[in-house]
């Protein structure tokens, strides 16, 4: 616990005196808050889609370099899926409904 102190002016025109008093500052919680499990958010393939609508939109959408946005969507095309990133299960399904509104496809799973 830690002490706090102050200076108390004297009133009666005698000058300054110190005083220590301790006073009690409760500790903080050393509890972690808990994580959100994360959720792989993946890339597919598709024969509709263009590589530079498929970038285009990768690079909209999340943060991704405009290097990982083409490695992703190469992958995607050589192996069917590709892993474009990492989050939290709400902000995974979100991705899904953004994709979706540019007719590209991703799915979620659990890391």
């Amino acid at each position: 616990m830690a002490t706090q102190q102050w200076e108390q002016k004297d009133t009666s025109g005698g000058g300054t005196a110190t005083a220590i008093a301790p006073v009690k500052i409760p500790a903080r919680p050393t509890k972690k808050p808990e994580t959100l499990p994360p959720y792989k958010v993946l890339l597919h393939n598709d024969d509709v889609n263009t590589f530079e609508h498929v970038i285009a939109s990768v690079l909209k959408l999340t943060a991704l370099s405009t290097q990982d946005a083409l490695l992703r969507t190469l992958e995607a095309h050589e192996s069917g899926v590709a892993l474009l990133l990492v989050t939290h299960r709400e902000r995974a399904e979100l991705y899904i409904e953004q994709f979706a509104t540019f007719q590209i496809t991703v799915s979620v799973e659990p890391a």
